[in-house]
């Protein structure tokens, strides 16, 4: 690739998405950022990581997000605001922190509505990973010590946080395939096909050999 490119992927939980972005990572030779990227906001803000971290654990046991929206355009508010640390803001600094890497390196990046935030970009590639219930329970039981039944709510309430996230930060629904550039059923590729599949449209895409 002659410029910098960002791949972005938004997944089901238990769809492999994560897993799909760092093998894609390491195949590229490039970074991976997922949770790293509170922690650059957080350096870059001098916000604590752990108010980052405790604010994404808070939301996902409140109805904030289905109750009013907040779509982000790019404002940060400023330290002297009694809103600096709000829920907002910690969403504009990591949306900030994602538009500088994409100006600035070749990188996959996992959620935080990066697809949405770099929608101006063209060097930008915004991938959503999917798969059937079945297939996704299947896949986090082998990593969450719960029932079935008990995987099935965890999954059902993980992706509803995210819906609702996106749709708070961004107008926009999750699942609509509009919003992306590829949609990937990993249930049908596996995970090194998705891999392959990514790549060969970055190549269509960036117009590449």
């Amino acid at each position: 690739m002659k410029q910098n490119y960002v791949i972005t992927i938004a997944r089901q939980y238990g769809s492999g998405g994560r897993t799909v972005g760092q093998m894609l990572a390491d195949r590229l030779g490039i970074h991976y950022y997922d949770r790293e990227l509170m922690k650059l906001a957080s350096d870059d803000s001098g916000i604590s990581e752990q108010l980052f971290a405790k604010a994404d654990e808070t939301m996902k046991g409140t109805s904030l997000f289905r109750a009013a929206k907040k779509v982000y355009a790019g404002e940060l508010i400023p330290p002297d605001s009694d809103d600096f640390t709000s829920t907002d803001n910690l969403f504009n600094y990591q949306a900030k922190i994602i538009r500088e890497l994409a100006d600035t390196e070749s990188c996959v990046m996992i959620g935080r509505c990066a697809d949405y935030v770099l929608k101006e970009y063209d060097n930008v590639l915004s991938v959503f990973i999917h798969a059937p219930k079945d297939y996704c329970i299947a896949e986090a039981s082998k990593k969450l010590s719960m029932s079935e039944r008990d995987v099935e709510r965890f999954i059902q309430k993980t992706d509803r946080y995210r819906a609702d996230y996106y749709k708070y930060h961004t107008g926009r629904e999750w699942t609509d395939a509009r919003n992306y550039d590829l949609c990937l059923d990993s249930s049908k590729l596996g995970y090194e096909r998705c891999v392959a599949e990514i790549i060969a449209y970055m190549r269509v895409r960036f117009d590449e050999e």
